[in-house]
């Protein structure tokens, strides 16, 4: 996808509003001491760890965009894109230096995301990175940043493995909250509100999927339930009868099926065609709360429960947003990850304010290990999904998730926020 026309003048009042409402700063901890921002640095030269991005007068600030923009997911990335897109017009500028974005295509996939990474990487004129949108391309991407020195914070790659001691990469933050949340709450939402005493699982071999299964699993049996089957399907399936028929032996109380809009699709429009599971509960998450899943699903989906991200902010300034987005989009928001990406740019942006210093010649010099410095420091960072501060392993969420059914034809939130 070609970066798209920044707004038009007639939004500006919003923007002017925005700016002042979500002007929170990124505040760096007491022990972790980053550079001061000045417009009159005298920075000769580059003395930061990991090198520095230098930006010549007249040329732009370029921050990189990684989400999934095309194919069964590009509901998920459009949506984000125009998060990204309103921050830095919201912005418009750095130190006097005008702000760009360059966007590429994740795919949602580890091919698609290894791909995107590694042309980002190669260009060193790049500062940092808003994606990616699937854990399955966030993964390989991670890493191909770190190697690069490059820093990515991602709005929706939610698997626990990106952000777990042991597979961490220092390059990797993120707005989305930890999938160790969201399985947990909807496990206590099937056991304790729904009374399902036996479930069976579904994922589709990607990060996100079996990772977030695996933790509604084992907490799932914490609490005294059982776990009949996980299953797996290939991406592109499109006959899960197999599969279905194979869980219906098994008679669970409940099939959670944490996957994306095709594959989600398929499995619950043919679930109820399968003898044994005519009454089961069926469940999901954010990657099928989308317009396009109940436009493939219809009175399939009715009654259906799916786990994703707190969407009830509070406050006008989501109020606010939300009007420049429809102005750009020209429709409401299409999936859950859209103020999250906002956020995610924001912590960026704040970021590079925080670190950036002009030259002697008025080139700003932007280092790299004081940008990473500055983003793993946030603390406090009034943002639209909530006050948010990165830990060590780059989780910086207000993790707050709420349950959704489907109800005529809408998601229709059914539970508060919670989370922890």
């Amino acid at each position: 996808m070609k970066p798209r026309a920044f707004l038009i003048i007639s939004l500006l009042v919003i923007v002017a509003f925005l700016a002042v409402a979500c002007g929170a700063s990124t505040t760096p901890a007491a022990q972790e001491p980053v550079a001061e921002s000045s417009e009159s640095a005298t920075a000769t030269g580059c003395e930061d760890a990991l090198g520095c991005v230098t930006v010549a007068p007249g040329d732009s600030i370029k921050i990189a965009s990684a989400l999934s923009v095309s194919g069964a997911t590009e509901s998920l990335g459009l949506d984000e894109q125009y998060g990204a897109e309103i921050a830095l017009e919201e912005r418009g500028d750095i130190m006097g230096f005008s702000l760009e974005l360059q966007s590429e295509d994740d795919g949602c996939s580890a091919e698609g995301g290894q791909t995107a990474a590694t042309k980002i990487a190669s260009d060193s004129s790049v500062v940092a990175v808003v994606g990616h949108t699937c854990s399955s391309s966030c993964t390989p991407a991670a890493n191909i940043y770190n190697d690069a020195n490059l820093l990515m914070v991602s709005p929706s790659c939610t698997a626990p493995a990106l952000t777990a001691e042991g597979s961490h990469v220092m390059s990797f933050l993120r707005t989305a909250p930890n999938d160790k949340v969201q399985g947990r709450v909807m496990a206590e939402f099937a056991y304790n509100e729904l009374g399902a005493r036996s479930a069976a699982t579904i994922h589709d071999g990607s990060p996100y999927a079996e990772q977030l299964q695996q933790v509604f699993a084992d907490v799932f049996t914490e609490l005294g339930g059982q776990i009949l089957a996980q299953e797996a399907i290939n991406v592109g399936d499109t006959d899960m009868r197999p599969v279905l028929t194979s869980i219906a032996a098994q008679a669970p109380d409940m099939i959670y099926y944490p996957i994306f809009i095709a594959e989600g699709g398929f499995i619950t429009n043919q679930a109820k065609e399968v003898a044994g599971l005519e009454e089961v509960i069926l469940a999901g998450s954010e990657g099928m709360i989308s317009p396009d899943f109940l436009s493939v699903t219809g009175d399939a989906a009715e009654g259906m429960y799916l786990s994703g991200p707190d969407l009830n902010f509070s406050g006008t300034r989501y109020d606010e947003f939300l009007k420049v987005y429809r102005e750009v989009a020209g429709q409401d928001p299409t999936a859950s990850f859209h103020a999250h990406t906002y956020d995610a740019t924001n912590l960026i942006l704040d970021a590079i304010e925080n670190v950036a210093q002009k030259d002697a010649t008025g080139n700003l010099i932007i280092g790299r290990q004081a940008l990473r410095d500055a983003l793993y420091a946030t603390r406090d960072f009034e943002g639209i999904t909530g006050q948010l501060g990165c830990d060590q392993f780059g989780d910086c969420a207000d993790p707050k998730i709420s349950i959704n059914q489907v109800q005529g034809g809408e998601f229709v939130t059914i539970t508060g926020a919670s989370g922890s």
